[in-house]
């Protein structure tokens, strides 16, 4: 008999019966031994039909079984646990709390290689029932499949079906920009009642994402050469184990966090083109060196902390934003606040009716791919402080 083809198996005859057996290769024990399926049949042509079926449900549905039943819950424990050093807190925290009140309870009990799509829709249905939103509906279905991903690279055998599940459609982002004069209407009652209202003059005159508005601290404000280094943001990361506090913190390999108390922490921007140097505006310049003089002492050095010195709460942080509107009588057209992210909006839309060079954009927003140093951002420092001008001059004169 010729030798057949690599990773093709190998097929014999039995001399105690006269059956043909045949074996191909499936990867290895946890053990590091090399794993086989066997198949016999009467003839060898039985035998080569069986293999070749063999090689294509391998293919198609991963390696067989490790020999230990995996359940849902049991990988989904394992998955976690490894994915909490290999992405940042939030989205850590977004994944374990699709797991463990979604996933686990609805198919925790099944097992990796009895999954069905049936399975994975009805986690969705789940979520349906209880009237979650078709953008969580959707996030939880991207934690599934890369979860059953995770398991196929590791070895068990989860039938390759269920990840050409569809994902729930997302409805649009209902955020919009807000308007030039409610943001001028609200700073106007924050000048008027908040001696912290350089924290609103910043949010709304840079556009800047809440935690990092929250994250300055003093030594990334220089006054000499006129400039706001977005260095950090303030977050309260996660505990690995909330009962045993004592193992630290969820926090990625490699990343740079500074703990400030409790769970609160200052992390980097959200990605590495987050990081930015902003030109001072004279009035952001004399809003900030007036707050210098009356704010709180912070062991931490952050530049709005709450009154006792320590980080300020984000939830406190938008409600006072939310009270802010109410004072002045503005909100979104359907009733509701606006949300800060619709501040942000808001800058964007107006630099970008300003027509302002798309890169200056990407760069006061901090989603430029091509800012990567501090020197670099010092280049265009006179255009951005420019369009800075141009953009907000509408809001310069309620907070002077």
């Amino acid at each position: 008999m010729g030798r057949r083809d690599y990773k093709t198996g190998s097929v014999y005859q039995r001399a105690s019966d006269g059956r043909w057996l045949g074996t191909i290769e499936a990867g290895y024990t946890p053990t590091g031994g090399r794993r086989r399926i066997t198949v016999t049949g009467k003839t060898e042509a039985i035998v080569k039909r069986k293999l070749r079926d063999k090689r294509l449900q391998v293919e198609r549905d991963g390696l067989p079984s490790t020999g230990t039943r995996f359940t849902v819950k049991r990988w989904a424990d394992d998955w976690l646990e490894a994915r909490r050093t290999e992405v940042r807190a939030k989205p850590w925290a977004t994944d374990a709390s699709a797991v463990r009140r979604w996933i686990v309870p609805t198919i925790g009990h099944r097992q990796l290689e009895q999954l069905t799509p049936a399975d994975v829709r009805a986690v969705t249905n789940a979520q349906r029932k209880a009237g979650l939103s078709s953008s969580t509906r959707h996030r939880t279905h991207i934690t599934l499949t890369a979860m059953l991903k995770a398991a196929m690279i590791d070895g068990h055998q989860v039938p390759a079906r269920v990840l050409l599940v569809k994902a729930p459609e997302q409805s649009d982002n209902p955020r919009d920009a807000m308007p030039v004069a409610d943001i001028e209407a609200v700073m106007a009652v924050a000048v008027e009642m908040l001696p912290h209202w350089s924290r609103w003059l910043v949010q709304v005159l840079y556009g800047q994402r809440p935690a990092e508005v929250l994250g300055f601290t003093w030594p990334c404000i220089d006054f000499e050469n006129k400039l706001l280094s977005v260095e950090w943001q303030l977050q309260s990361l996660p505990y690995v184990d909330p009962k045993d506090k004592a193992r630290g913190f969820v926090v990625k390999d490699g990343m740079r966090v500074r703990h400030l108390t409790g769970a609160w922490h200052l992390t980097p921007p959200k990605t590495r083109k987050g990081f930015r140097v902003l030109p001072m505006l004279p009035i952001v310049e004399a809003a900030l060196l007036q707050w210098r003089e009356v704010a709180p002492e912070s062991p931490h050095e952050l530049v709005w902390p709450t009154t006792t010195g320590r980080p300020a709460n984000e939830k406190h942080d938008l409600t006072e934003w939310h009270a802010l509107q109410a004072t002045a009588g503005v909100g979104h057209p359907d009733g509701r606040p606006w949300d800060i992210y619709e501040a942000r909006h808001g800058f964007a839309t107006r630099l970008m009716e300003e027509k302002v060079d798309q890169r200056i954009i990407e760069d006061l927003m901090g989603h430029s791919s091509i800012i990567t140093s501090r020197g670099y951002m010092h280049v265009d420092r006179a255009l951005a402080l420019e369009a800075l001008e141009q953009t907000n001059r509408a809001l310069m004169g309620p907070t002077v």
